[in-house]
């Protein structure tokens, strides 16, 4: 992983890289045209980024709110009642 760094856009992606290292992990070898071949069968990998999207808005909603921000706010965000 790299460092934290501030960031205007997030970007989530699986990659063929991912695929075969959890593959390997779980004592299923995948090789590239595998996973390849995976992530394109049956919209697996819209479905991946649909989850994806689903658990980041989870996230953010779940963290967002859980913070305080000062009357003065922070990024225009006000305190939660």
């Amino acid at each position: 992983m790299t460092d934290k760094k501030d960031r205007e856009r997030v970007i989530a992606e699986i990659t063929l890289s991912h695929l075969m290292r959890l593959g390997n992990e779980q004592g299923c070898p995948v090789s590239r045209e595998q996973a390849l071949a995976f992530l394109n069968q049956e919209g697996r990998a819209f479905d991946m980024w649909k989850h994806m999207m689903q658990a980041a808005e989870e996230f953010i909603a779940g963290s967002l709110f859980q913070h305080s921000f000062n009357a003065g706010g922070h990024n225009g965000f006000a305190s939660r009642p």
